[in-house]
């Protein structure tokens, strides 16, 4: 088995991807730094900017070089969800890789809720309390989260939960594919068929206060549920990392 990193996590990167969050680009990475030095004496904050049209750059490299420990990276054009994702993991050089979305809705004072679990499983997925979102939204991420489960034999409560924290080894392990609302789904998938353990937590919910959704159109919802079943057939080949 690999060389798991020290507990409690000493080095950490947090990211999270924006896409027009000119709104909140700022407050979260405000609470996303004052987080981290409460909670690790090591640590790097990335804002992965998904080809935004709006201010979100231009805010994001301001904070850059007002702040220590903040960087940015720029994704030309957009590359969806799942890219910039994807993006924010291989950016990472820390030991541990949490990450979460730009648009405030969580509260990353929460983080220290995950860390307790970490001495018992390799990866801590957090689930949502009292979700602030419409009751389609609701109905919607139920049915994809109990399909996911069934496909991947998986008990998560909470797939699409953007409040995550995992081993940076873990993506020296595994390739990702999925640019799309898939992404969550995959590396969870991936990371249990080679062995890792999945802890799960409760964390609050907050309605965004500003910005809007994209994660819910159709088009979105269409284009995972087509990749799920491609990438189910990949990752049952995959070897388990200890045999």
């Amino acid at each position: 088995m690999p060389h798991k990193p020290p507990l409690p996590p000493q080095s950490v990167t947090v990211f999270f991807p924006c896409y027009n969050e000119e709104a909140n680009v700022e407050r979260t990475t405000l609470s996303a730094l004052k987080a981290c030095r409460r909670l690790f004496p090591d640590f790097e904050i990335i804002v992965v900017n998904d080809g935004s049209k709006d201010r979100t750059a231009e805010i994001a490299e301001r904070l850059v070089r007002e702040h220590a420990g903040v960087r940015v990276v720029h994704n030309q054009p957009n590359r969806g969800y799942g890219g910039a994702l994807q993006r924010g993991f291989r950016e990472a050089t820390k030991e541990w890789v949490f990450y979460t979305d730009g648009d405030g809705q969580f509260d990353f004072e929460e983080i220290d809720k995950l860390l307790p679990l970490l001495g018992k499983f390799d990866v801590i997925s957090a689930y949502r309390l009292d979700r602030r979102d419409s009751l389609m939204r609701k109905l919607n991420a139920f049915a994809w989260t109990v399909l996911v489960n069934v496909v991947f034999r998986m008990r998560v409560r909470d797939i699409d939960c953007a409040f995550k924290i995992y081993p940076r080894q873990l993506f020296e392990e595994i390739e990702m594919k999925s640019n799309g609302a898939l992404i969550d789904a995959e590396i969870l998938a991936r990371a249990r068929r080679i062995g890792y353990t999945i802890g799960q937590v409760g964390v609050h919910h907050y309605p965004r206060v500003a910005g809007s959704q994209t994660g819910a159109r159709l088009s979105v919802v269409l284009r995972a549920f087509k990749e799920l079943f491609a990438l189910r057939k990949e990752i049952i080949k995959t070897k388990h990392r200890d045999g």
